[in-house]
């Protein structure tokens, strides 16, 4: 059901992960040139595409394709750190509560403190 064959000329593909979709299966879609891609998220589609292939080609994800701005380049890996950065707060949130994790530390001498709280206080790594 999630699988994509290889697409006839006049065949439309829908990239697009379907309800129950195994890990396995994941957005496992044919690649797409850059020029091709008309969304408007289209650098962020692309950036993901070039992760996907290979996340150890650390030249290939940075490098943008010929004609891209410069500055949307990088606001759109600037979001995609985020979003990646997202999955691993949720991972910790099992490893890191206040028991264990009683502080965030920049050095022994710079900690970081709320400011959502009336007097600015330490806070657990993740929770406030």
């Amino acid at each position: 059901m999630s699988e994509v064959a290889d697409p006839m000329p006049s065949e439309r593909i829908l990239r697009r992960n379907r309800p129950g979709t195994k890990a396995a299966d994941w957005c496992k879609w044919p690649e797409m040139k850059f020029e091709e891609m008309d969304s408007t998220l289209s650098v962020q589609q692309y950036i993901q595409q070039t992760i996907r292939k290979d996340p150890a080609d650390i030249d290939a994800i940075l490098t943008p394709p010929k004609g891209q701005d410069e500055a949307v380049w990088k606001c759109e890996h600037l979001r995609q750190f985020c979003m990646e950065l997202n999955g691993l707060a949720v991972l910790l949130l099992n490893e890191c509560d206040p028991t264990v994790c009683t502080q965030m530390a920049a050095t022994e001498q710079w900690i970081y403190l709320c400011a959502a709280h009336k007097s600015p206080r330490e806070v657990c790594t993740l929770i406030c």
